[in-house]
């Protein structure tokens, strides 16, 4: 089982620990995203104008969003997947068809190949036979 880190990060100028089974570059990724956000939103005067409890809602609210938006995005990508998957499958399927559909002709070929050169040696045959007998 992997060990817990505890890490100091500084989000909006105070210090906190976060404590995590993941990585200390993982965790100071997060504390960088929420800060980021922190510092975006407080660049708007109508969000620096509101009570410190609805800017922290707000501030939820947004990060929910990109959470969802983010999930929607996984989501689809994932569906196209699965139709990318399921078209590569299709041609694989459609590559074998053919592969074997043309392994048949090439045998086809070569068996009319075989009868042709038969037939021709045949006819020759026969065409010696004629010969022979209009001399004799």
């Amino acid at each position: 089982m992997a060990s817990k880190h505890d890490v100091e990060v500084i989000i909006f100028g105070k210090v906190f620990t976060l404590s995590g089974y993941e990585g200390e570059e993982y965790l100071q990724k997060v504390a960088s995203y929420i800060n980021n956000k922190m510092n975006e939103y407080s660049k708007v005067d109508s969000f620096r104008r509101q009570p410190a409890d609805t800017q922290n809602v707000l501030l939820q609210l947004n990060i929910a969003d990109d959470y969802f938006k983010a999930k929607k995005q996984i989501e689809t990508l994932e569906d196209d997947l699965r139709v990318k998957e399921q078209e590569l499958y299709d041609l694989k399927h459609e590559l074998i068809t053919s592969q074997i559909k043309m392994e048949n002709c090439e045998k086809n070929y070569k068996t009319l190949q075989a009868e042709a050169n038969e037939s021709m040696k045949k006819m020759i045959r026969m065409e010696t036979e004629l010969k022979d007998i209009k001399k004799s």
